[in-house]
């Protein structure tokens, strides 16, 4: 599975995790459904389930005039994967990592998200570099 379509997967569980507050395990499966779940697809849903409130506190300092309620629950979704990837994982640049959160939010949104996305992470990414 590519990682794009993986990353795409790890938002609609994540989402449902959010929304339903089901554990992520049921989640993931009512995503993958009868497919046997990826490890990579496993790895970031549970490491932003693990990680969420540290996740959750770089994303609400990367924000300006916005608070965490005011954001979409997809658009969190998608900023809380990328934060994972990008402070837990990084095994992946952080410029695709962002490129790939603007896809995923242009995907599920419109240009806006994206750009919106784009400017969160980029601030995140400026933060911790200083």
């Amino acid at each position: 599975m590519k990682r794009r379509e993986t990353r795409k997967m790890a938002v609609q569980t994540l989402y449902q995790v959010d929304i339903a507050k089901h554990d992520w395990r049921q989640a993931l499966g009512n995503v993958v459904g009868s497919r046997e779940p990826d490890p990579f697809l496993e790895r970031l849903v549970s490491g932003v389930v693990e990680h969420v409130n540290e996740i959750d506190r770089l994303i609400e300092q990367a924000l300006t005039h916005w608070s965490l309620e005011r954001l979409s629950r997809v658009d969190h979704a998608i900023l809380r994967l990328a934060v994972y990837e990008l402070n837990y994982l990084q095994e992946t640049p952080p410029a695709v990592v962002i490129n790939e959160a603007v896809e995923l939010g242009k995907a599920f949104g419109t240009e806006k998200n994206g750009k919106f996305i784009n400017g969160v992470l980029a601030k995140i990414v400026q933060q911790g570099a200083e």
